[in-house]
């Protein structure tokens, strides 16, 4: 008996955030979600940081400057079980919707580059961060550990996530493909930063690395890809010198096969919208008959990866042999209080 490969359509996301207002952000990514749903997708994937949007005034001037959006950016971030939450559950629920939302994790104090992956019943499938904040976006955001490094059984196949520059982290991307990834969705903020001034961050690298992820893994890569409106450039570069460094558009949403061709007409860099791709997860085995890194073309007699998945708690109770957590304990009579 032949093996049932899932077919199915996937959407990438290329539009801009509605920055630093999380209700309208949760309202955009709704109407795409619907938008895709009625296109006859299965899953979508979201930008890096989607909501609230990417916070692009860390690489514009120094950190005080900065820090005159960062309560805005906090507030506006996402944390889960609130009511915006719920609301994108329901989303993906309604429209029967594998989800992969690029956001701002807010957990308490503290902020994480985070990816959240919803079934399409509105149940959470995972909740990962990135593990490295890139360069400046340290002076926002914590750091992921090494169970962010997962990939999921879905009914659409393996599916697991990375976010932007994770992609240039080899053994981060050999953790991945050594769990049998099939879809991967990498999220990407916009390429509109610093053109013609540091090439490692423009178009041609990062959405090579999207490509050499998807031929190095032999899997489909769904890489969504955010864009810079105006408005966004009007409130952030307040300045010719901060102008020259954000640019509109910036937008290079794409969806890979495994064997690294682009399944899809590509949109223009400044435009919204989505791009689409049917997937057939039975062309996964072909493009690993020739290189499967994990499998028959791996050396593990020569390298092998060390994986550390424990969560990295900042808290980590613990209690005497025979004692429950939280349970009243009567101290030794030696250490007892007496009364004089």
């Amino acid at each position: 008996m032949s093996i049932e490969h899932p077919r199915f359509r996937a959407a990438a996301v290329q539009a801009a955030p509605a920055f630093l207002d999380l209700d309208a952000g949760i309202d955009k990514s709704i109407a795409l979600i619907a938008e895709a749903a009625a296109n006859g997708a299965k899953l979508i994937g979201f930008p890096e940081t989607w909501l609230p949007g990417y916070p692009w005034f860390v690489w514009l001037d120094s950190p005080a400057w900065g820090l005159g959006f960062f309560q805005r950016y906090h507030d506006n971030s996402l944390a889960y079980g609130s009511p915006q939450a719920d609301r994108l559950a329901a989303a993906a629920r309604e429209h029967d919707m594998t989800v992969v939302m690029g956001l701002s994790e807010r957990h308490g104090g503290s902020l994480y580059i985070a990816q959240w992956l919803i079934g399409p019943d509105g149940s959470t499938i995972a909740r990962r961060r990135k593990l490295k904040p890139t360069h400046v976006e340290r002076t926002v955001f914590g750091d992921g550990d090494g169970s962010d490094l997962a990939v999921h059984d879905t009914p659409l196949g393996r599916l697991g996530g990375l976010c932007c520059w994770e992609h240039l982290q080899p053994l981060s991307k050999y953790a991945m493909y050594a769990q049998d990834e099939q879809v991967h969705v990498g999220a990407w903020p916009s390429f509109s930063l610093y053109r013609g001034g540091a090439y490692a961050l423009g178009a041609e690298v990062n959405t090579s690395a999207s490509r050499i992820y998807a031929v190095e893994g032999g899997c489909f890569v769904v890489a969504p890809c955010a864009t810079v409106s105006p408005e966004m450039v009007e409130l952030m570069c307040t300045d010719d010198t901060k102008r020259a460094l954000l640019l509109p558009g910036g937008g290079f949403a794409r969806i890979f096969a495994p064997d690294g061709q682009v399944m899809h007409e590509p949109l223009p860099e400044d435009e919204e919208g989505i791009v689409y791709a049917d997937l057939d997860l039975g062309m996964i085995s072909l493009a690993k008959a020739a290189a499967d890194p994990a499998g028959h073309y791996a050396r593990p007699d020569v390298t092998r990866l060390l994986l550390n998945k424990t969560p990295g708690d900042r808290v980590v109770p613990f209690a005497a042999p025979g004692v429950e957590i939280g349970e009243d304990v009567e101290p030794p009579a030696a250490t007892r209080a007496v009364p004089v």
